[in-house]
């Protein structure tokens, strides 16, 4: 393999890694999901009269269907209602609390007693850190990396023969 090919080579990759990270860190900014924090507690108040609003057949407003977290979060759940109310495997008593410790990557569907479907939808996704997103950059800067080199062999060739007529 001669210099010049060599240099070609190290040219497209380092220009692909570079816009590797462009599109990389570009997708990540725009599609970010809070996924990059540390564990935390997130709390969720019940409201008071959520009972009396479940027994109408009408839900809260200010409650979600559906919660997203990062795995390590603790969910944190305090009833201000004067009834009890359940959320998976937590009882909670009127003016008390408890927590449930989100620790596995997946999509929990816990009974819930707090909402008219009486299922409450808890999504936990690993948390993405910068070791997830220098992976990301050399998994897209690298193969586009390969392909480029390959390309521009083809567009334009090391060894440029010339034609006398």
């Amino acid at each position: 393999m001669t210099a010049l090919a060599i240099k070609r080579i190290l040219i497209c990759m380092l220009a692909s890694l570079v816009i590797g990270a462009g599109i990389s860190e570009a997708s990540f900014y725009y599609l970010h999901s809070g996924q990059t924090r540390p564990p935390q507690v997130v709390e969720l108040d019940i409201p008071a009269g959520t009972a009396s609003r479940i027994a109408q057949g009408e839900g809260d407003p200010t409650l979600p269907t559906n919660m997203t977290f990062v795995a390590g979060d603790t969910l944190l759940v305090r009833n201000n209602d004067s009834m009890v109310q359940q959320l998976g495997p937590l009882v909670i008593p009127p003016g008390g609390q408890a927590s449930m410790k989100l620790d596995s990557e997946r999509d929990y569907l816990e009974s819930c007693s707090f909402q008219p479907s009486k299922y409450l939808g808890l999504n936990v996704l690993p948390p993405i850190t910068l070791t997830t997103r220098v992976v990301g950059v050399f998994e897209v800067g690298l193969n586009l990396g390969f392909v480029v080199t390959v390309y521009s062999l083809f567009a334009i060739p090391l060894n440029k023969k010339k034609v006398t007529a």
